[in-house]
């Protein structure tokens, strides 16, 4: 806790870290509106509740997909693709005052200065609550906005991912629909623990006839241990989670060739799920 300190001054630092570090004209690519390329996430930090031993700790809250959507099992943070009707018209909603964006210390300068992407954050993160309700019934009143992270490509997907760092409070749990397993919370303790990191080694199956199946590849993983369940933490969300805590605490993974390996496994409806 030493790392994180008190909550308030934690949050003051997320923002103002956050900002400093997306201080430029442009944050937003080119065709960002486009439902078919982008995707908007929800990168959640909170408190966890049910667990004694980290109720005031602050955690990430990610959900694990189900064996019904695509990539089941992962973990990532909630969010999905601009409904580009339903979003426009929230977004709306997010300039009126006393929104979660309109509370955030930035927002005045963003939209004065930097009208065009000040009308693109807010379309990306009322994509992000209203996935976000959808996924797991998180309550957009009780989240407070601290700022974007740097955009990650997908390197599996022909999609740009847009984070959105937000804190809750308020809400002390969740109702997962049928697209998420359960919701996992990690400390950010654990998280700044390099002894949690391990080098995901997967056996990816291929539809390939030429007898070279499966292809074996190595990824940078987090661990997280917790009870009965242990969750592996890669990809996209681990990129996600790096550049947060880089950002923030100026953290860096052990290199990956000095880490132990951790075997896992793909098959071939990775891509597509189970349905």
């Amino acid at each position: 806790m030493n790392s994180i300190g008190k909550i308030p001054t934690f949050i003051d630092r997320v923002m103002h870290r956050l900002y400093k570090k997306n201080h430029h004209d442009r944050f937003f690519s080119k065709g960002v509106t486009d439902s078919s390329m982008t995707s908007a996430v929800l990168f959640l930090i909170g408190m966890n509740c049910k667990e004694k031993d980290f109720s005031n700790a602050p955690c990430l809250i990610l959900n694990k997909r189900s064996l019904k959507v695509k990539q089941p099992g992962d973990l990532c943070c909630p969010g999905g693709s601009i409904s580009s009707r339903v979003d426009a018209f929230l977004s709306k909603i997010l300039y009126l005052p006393g929104s979660p964006l309109t509370r955030w210390p930035y927002w005045q300068l963003w939209h004065k200065q930097r009208r065009q992407e000040a009308q693109n954050l807010a379309l990306l993160f009322a994509t992000c609550l209203r996935e976000g309700f959808e996924e797991m019934r998180l309550n957009p009143l009780g989240v407070k906005f601290l700022g974007p992270l740097p955009q990650q490509q997908l390197i599996m997907f022909h999609r740009v991912i847009y984070p959105m760092v937000c804190w809750i409070n308020r809400q002390k749990q969740f109702s997962p629909n049928w697209e998420v397993e359960r919701v996992v919370y990690i400390p950010l303790q654990n998280l700044l623990n390099p002894s949690h990191y391990a080098r995901y080694r997967l056996q990816i199956e291929t539809s390939r006839e030429d007898g070279n199946n499966p292809d074996v590849k190595d990824y940078p993983c987090f661990i997280q241990k917790q009870k009965d369940n242990s969750d592996v933490l890669w990809g996209a969300t681990f990129r996600i989670t790096m550049a947060f805590l880089e950002i923030v605490f100026g953290f860096r993974p052990p290199d990956m060739e000095s880490l132990p390996i951790v075997s896992g496994s793909l098959d071939k409806n990775y891509l597509t799920g189970n349905g």
